[in-house]
């Protein structure tokens, strides 16, 4: 079966090929789009309030206001559905939510979190919302648009651009409030959102399809299709397991570092510089190998390394607090959960139809995520029951059951038939079962 993962055959694309693509390189400024508001409704609210003096509690509290990025499939099958006036039902949709970011965010300049906290909450919530609303349509946009062989590539310039986003919302802004104070930091955060504005008018709307007749439709329709389809909950379970081992160890990673003995500075500069940087890294350099890679192949492979950099934490768990050894292991960690990432992306991608891509997207990536969220929060327990070393160890062998699953998945399960049969020209009276039947295929 291993042979069989890494005999699969390679797409005849080559790199050159896909970097011509002017839409890989407009993926950028889209996830830049993206990442911009997360961090302006996050940690860098939360500097704004702790700089005016609002209490902890208060602080505390105002992290309720990213719920919207948690329910975002609620609504998704609405921007399945529906097709707005102008650009299509993918861009059009892009546009409208950018242009209302523009203004939520320059909004938020308005309030004073101190004197009213609740407008201000409000505020985050709107701008919150509408970045969800961005994030669903991005996604559906860019499983539409790209081909095969341009996934991997277009994920990691996707992923680029979101952190930069994040990057400019925190480092910049926090530069900025220094100079120009919080309002008018966040009017200038707002401007930026015009990157993502003129990407949408530049960008190509995806080849038209059939969506869905009906908003039950658009509701009922995405599962019936995906659990109608062979091997649905091979890759369901393949989903969840894929990062089980990050999302173990991900929470106890800083409590793991500050216990060794490391400074905030140190965890700091470290972990958010060099790791951010090593993410994009991981993340490029994935895109460039998927483009000659199989899905399968990648997904081993990335895989593989992914829990093996486990190891490198129990390493360092063993050794103690070294500064080399941190950075060595924060950059080796960060470059294989960016391979991850884009191979993960890029696979969730291929199983969606494109008549509702938006909420197939929406609900995968979901799954794996609130997973291992649950699982996650057990940690604490597991690294007080097993120690550093074990914990870390029992992490990287937490990959194995993906990878063993992978291998007995067939090459293309549970991906899509794209192309629908034509709805027929006149059917005679049936009964609501058999006409939902009809929908679902």
């Amino acid at each position: 079966m291993l042979a069989a993962v890494s005999r699969a055959p390679m797409p005849n694309s080559s790199l050159l090929t896909v970097l011509k693509s002017r839409r890989i390189w407009l993926l950028v400024a889209v996830g830049f789009a993206s990442g911009l508001p997360l961090w302006l409704t996050g940690v860098t609210l939360s500097a704004w309030m702790k700089n005016e003096g609002v209490n902890l509690k208060t602080i505390g509290i105002f992290s309720l206001v990213a719920l919207p990025y948690t329910f975002k499939v609620l609504w998704a099958p609405l921007m399945d559905r529906y097709t707005l006036p102008f650009l299509g039902r993918r861009r059009g949709w892009m546009l409208l939510t950018q242009v209302l970011l523009m203004g939520g965010i320059s909004a938020m300049g308005l309030v004073n979190p101190k004197d009213t906290p609740l407008a201000m909450a409000c505020m985050a919530v709107v701008v919150t919302f509408l970045s969800a609303s961005q994030d669903i349509v991005a996604d559906a946009w860019r499983t539409d648009i790209l081909t095969m062989e341009e996934r991997g590539l277009g994920n990691s310039m996707y992923v680029t651009g979101y952190r930069l986003g994040m990057l400019v919302a925190g480092g910049l802004a926090f530069i900025l409030s220094d100079h120009l104070g919080w309002s008018q930091t966040y009017y200038v955060m707002g401007l930026l959102m015009g990157v993502g504005v003129v990407a949408t008018l530049l960008a190509p709307e995806p080849q038209s399809v059939r969506p869905p007749r009906n908003l039950a439709d658009a509701v009922v329709r995405p599962f019936v299709d995906y659990f109608r389809r062979k091997y649905a909950l091979g890759v369901l379970a393949f989903l969840v397991l894929y990062k089980l081992g990050d999302g173990i160890a991900a929470s106890m990673v800083t409590p793991f570092y500050i216990e060794l003995g490391f400074s905030n500075t140190e965890i700091g500069a470290l972990s958010k510089t060099l790791g951010m940087v090593a993410t994009i890294s991981g993340g490029l350099l994935g895109g460039v190998l998927m483009v000659k890679l199989s899905m399968r192949r990648a997904l081993f492979i990335f895989g593989a390394a992914q829990g093996l950099t486990n190891l490198a934490f129990m390493a360092l768990a063993l050794v103690g607090k070294n500064d080399l050894m941190l950075a060595g292991t924060i950059a080796v960690d960060n470059v294989c959960t960016g391979l991850g990432v884009t191979a993960f992306a890029a696979f969730i991608m291929s199983l969606c139809h494109k008549s509702f891509s938006a909420t197939q997207y929406a609900l995968l990536s979901a799954l794996g995520t609130i997973a291992n969220r649950l699982i996650g929060s057990l940690s604490g327990f597991l690294a007080e029951w097993m120690g550093w070393p074990t914990f870390f160890a029992f992490t990287a062998a937490a990959a194995i059951p993906a990878l063993v699953l992978l291998m007995f998945l067939p090459e293309h399960a549970a991906q899509p038939q794209e192309d629908e049969p034509p709805a027929p020209e006149a059917a005679p009276p049936a009964s609501s079962s058999a006409a939902s039947v009809a929908v679902a295929r």
